[in-house]
């Protein structure tokens, strides 16, 4: 299985048909205190960025969908300084990436992208939200699976390797502040591509 079928399977077609419990955007608005316990108890600086991952479809009305994101979130940067774009990966996924310092405008323009496709009758076309933080150590990420309805960490190194100390060390502080994704099968990594540095790069 080649990294795009696996991450079709898991964040896709197969996370669907084992869904536990439906995902809704508003689960997002759960890091709003999680942020606050990374930093005051586990010592994770917010990166400032965060991310919306999605699925396209060669469709007018789909189009209009992306559109209107990124209308909804051209008429907040006035009022919330989130700055954003939409890119396509190397694995021919598309992100709406946002930047902003302040954690709360950051999370709140991210849960107003997920409703808007949910609202546009394309919530199945979302994959995953991703939440970045860092330490001395490295970096590490919340994400969230749409087609699971939970978080889970990931904590990538170099060479592609991924520290299961940190992730379960996130799990044990933050789960029951976040719904937890618990069968780590589903904890699928999200590699930058070569160049980049973030999941959403």
């Amino acid at each position: 299985m080649g990294l795009l079928d696996g991450l079709r399977a898991v964040l896709g077609i197969r996370a669907e048909s084992d869904a536990k419990r439906e995902a809704d955007p508003e689960d997002l608005f759960g890091m709003s205190t999680a942020y606050l316990t990374m930093e005051a108890d586990l010592g994770y600086r917010h990166v400032g960025a965060g991310a919306l991952c999605f699925s396209g479809v060669d469709s007018s009305s789909f189009r209009d969908t992306v559109e209107d994101v990124e209308a909804i979130l051209e008429a907040g940067r006035e009022d919330t300084g989130t700055d954003f774009h939409v890119t396509e990966d190397d694995h021919g996924y598309r992100w709406v990436v946002l930047e902003d310092d302040d954690p709360e405008d950051l999370i709140t323009s991210l849960h107003f992208a997920a409703d808007t496709f949910v609202e546009r009758g394309y919530g199945s076309r979302l994959l995953a939200a991703v939440f970045g933080y860092e330490n001395e150590k490295g970096p590490a990420y919340w994400i969230y699976s749409f087609r699971r309805g939970a978080f889970y960490p990931f904590a990538p190194r170099g060479g592609r390797e991924r520290d299961t100390n940190v992730e379960f060390k996130l799990e044990s502080v933050l789960d029951g502040e976040l719904e937890v994704e618990p069968d780590k099968e589903y904890w699928y990594p999200l590699w930058p591509s070569a160049s980049g540095r973030h999941p959403w790069e």
